[in-house]
């Protein structure tokens, strides 16, 4: 079930697991070169950031992220939710030869807010107020703004003033399963392909050109199906420790559980891997090979 904070408003705030500041005369088209989306769209009016994913050579999910447009000429800042800094930045520089670029990671020194409801059409408020690059959230809950700031900066306190309730984590985070929107690289990560989690819909370009994996990318699509999905979950009692746990099906493992979270009306919901040739919607699975059923799939995979 979609959850919506956008009636009455609502704020969470967060530090992001990764905030880079890439910058350089060839920062654009390494960049380009290296997302699997397309960065050009960032010239467009109204468009201060894109979300796609840093893929390997064999296509699969390395980590995610936005790539924002910077406040100085070929200054872009790379931010992710759950993606660690670490990773994406040896990610970039691994593949940095002969480009006049510079990775530097800065993700200490900045903080999070991100809004739904009314105050979302009030953003450009908070860019006055402080150093803050702004731009569409991604976490479900009705259409919501990131502001991400400078520790100390005070937009802390605006942004809060234009929201309502505050939210916990355990809030965002069923709101984003409800919508089936995975977290990276917990729910789709190295072992996966941007597909598998329908991160191809809106993740991955099939018409900028050239850039790490996409070949693997414009070869699946012309296959037409994985073999596997993420697909929500549901499942009574108290919520699964110890994930991700393997799923079984009259004894035969068919996908793993990736992630739960409390239910709204008792009970848990999460997000799954599984087998499209063995699993359909409505199927009940179970946790241990020989145990009763658990959970069941709320998704057609």
């Amino acid at each position: 079930m979609c959850i919506n904070f956008s009636t009455s408003g609502a704020a969470f705030a967060w530090d992001p697991a990764c905030w880079l500041r890439v910058h350089g005369a060839d920062a654009a088209s390494f960049l380009q070169g290296q997302f699997s989306n397309d960065l050009r769209l960032l010239e467009r009016p109204g468009e201060p950031a894109v979300y796609g994913l840093w893929l390997s050579t064999k296509g699969k999910v390395l980590a995610d992220s936005f790539v924002v447009r910077g406040s100085g000429t070929d200054e872009y800042w790379v931010g992710s939710y759950f993606s660690r800094a670490e990773v994406v930045r040896s990610r970039l520089e691994s593949f940095i030869v002969a480009d006049e670029v510079v990775v530097e990671d800065e993700t200490s020194g900045w903080t999070a807010v991100t809004v739904w409801g009314p105050g979302v059409g009030q953003g450009e408020n908070l860019a006055r107020g402080g150093e803050a690059y702004l731009f569409p959230g991604r976490r479900g809950g009705g259409p919501s703004l990131e502001c991400v700031f400078r520790r100390g900066s005070g937009v802390a306190a605006m942004a809060a003033s234009l929201a309502g309730r505050r939210l916990a984590a355990e809030e965002v985070a069923r709101a984003r399963i409800g919508e089936r929107i995975p977290a990276v690289p917990q729910e789709i990560g190295p072992g996966d392909l941007p597909a598998e989690g329908g991160l191809d819909a809106d993740a991955v370009s099939f018409t900028k050109g050239c850039y790490l994996g996409q070949e693997v990318m414009a070869r699946l699509r012309s296959m037409g199906q994985v073999r596997r999905r993420l697909v929500r979950v549901k499942g009574a009692g108290d919520v699964p420790a110890g994930l991700p746990a393997p799923l079984f099906l009259a004894g035969r493992q068919v996908g793993d559980l990736r992630s739960a979270v409390a239910g709204n009306a008792g009970g848990w919901v999460g997000l799954a891997m599984v087998s499209r040739l063995a699993v359909a919607a409505a199927t009940d699975l179970s946790l241990a090979a020989e145990g009763p059923a658990g959970l069941t799939v709320e998704d057609a995979p």
